[in-house]
């Protein structure tokens, strides 16, 4: 499968492995798309798993819609619900880097039937972040969350810099440089930081509905769904990451009921490109298959992707 379309949009696809094994699929974050993965992807199939990855809406030329509603976390799952129904997977195996571990999070909170288990790369359980958002240190890594509320400036600004602020957080130059030509293209800068502007709106609504009385001050709104995860999860962090720090991470363990496991790593932020090896370990563990070496031999060592056209 290299598509699948939900309603009027169409997402790319890469399909790796046997089509009737088990399924592991994998969310990128932001600025990535589908081929963070490429490291990670030949470990899994490796050990006889069918891995999918697909560049999110926003991400995919054909799925980016306008309006920043669009991107409300409930569309970002139903995506996802939707790349398994359309690939005929009843249960996956589901991971998630930065953004798209927030949407792992929120698929094993609203969908658990649809999910065998759950490894999240680098982003804590949403409760556990937004606790660690009344700490200053938290709250210095994410600065650039509130920045990019602003409208057309930060898609401007990044276009000239993106690169160079990637490889400051620690991103090899090939994917630092990858991304950002993405970035560039079409209305990608537009789409990725519409995920951004979406959460920013819906923080403003339960601000509006404190002032106006609906909820008493510092409380929390009547969540659609229980928080707590009760599907077998594992949370992959590395002690160097610039944007998630310590505490939301530490914190995580409350919100989850099922079997737990944090592992921390000597790493950064960007986990598939840089430790593909830690993340495929940490994957299969979960999932109850072989480690990543222990495949029929050694796992076939990940090369850096070759860049592609449609990247």
């Amino acid at each position: 499968m290299q598509q699948f379309t939900r309603g009027e949009l169409r997402f790319d696809v890469t399909d790796s492995g046997p089509a009737d094994a088990e399924a592991i699929v994998l969310l990128h974050g932001w600025p990535q798309d589908r081929h963070a993965f490429d490291p990670v992807i030949p470990l899994l199939t490796a050990a006889g798993y069918r891995a999918l990855a697909f560049d999110q809406r926003g991400y995919s030329p054909g799925a980016q819609p306008a309006p920043t509603s669009s991107y409300a976390m409930s569309e970002l799952v139903a995506d996802v619900l939707a790349l398994l129904d359309a690939s005929g997977v009843s249960r996956a195996h589901l991971v998630g880097h930065d953004w798209g571990g927030a949407v792992a999070w929120s698929v094993a909170q609203r969908a658990p039937e649809r999910l065998a288990s759950l490894t999240v790369l680098s982003t804590p359980h949403p409760r556990a972040m937004l606790e660690a958002l009344q700490h200053p240190d938290q709250l210095l890594k994410s600065w650039y969350m509130l920045a990019f509320q602003v409208p057309a400036l930060p898609e401007t600004v990044l276009r000239a810099t993106l690169a160079t602020v990637l490889q400051r957080s620690g991103l090899p130059a090939f994917e630092s440089h990858r991304y950002a030509a993405r970035f560039r293209a079409g209305g990608t800068a537009a789409g990725g930081l519409a995920w951004y502007r979406a959460m920013g709106a819906a923080e403003a609504r339960r601000a509006a509905r404190r002032v106006r009385g609906i909820l008493p001050t510092g409380a929390a709104p009547t969540p659609e769904v229980d928080p707590q995860v009760t599907v077998p999860t594992t949370l992959v962090w590395g002690r160097h990451d610039t944007a998630l720090g310590r505490r939301g991470t530490e914190a995580t363990a409350q919100w989850v009921s099922g079997p737990y496991r944090l592992v921390e790593l000597d790493a950064g932020h960007w986990l598939p490109e840089t430790r593909p090896y830690e993340v495929a370990e940490a994957i299969l563990d979960r999932a109850g298959g072989q480690r990543a070496g222990d495949a029929s031999g050694p796992a076939p060592r990940a090369q850096s992707p070759a860049p592609r056209a449609d990247s």
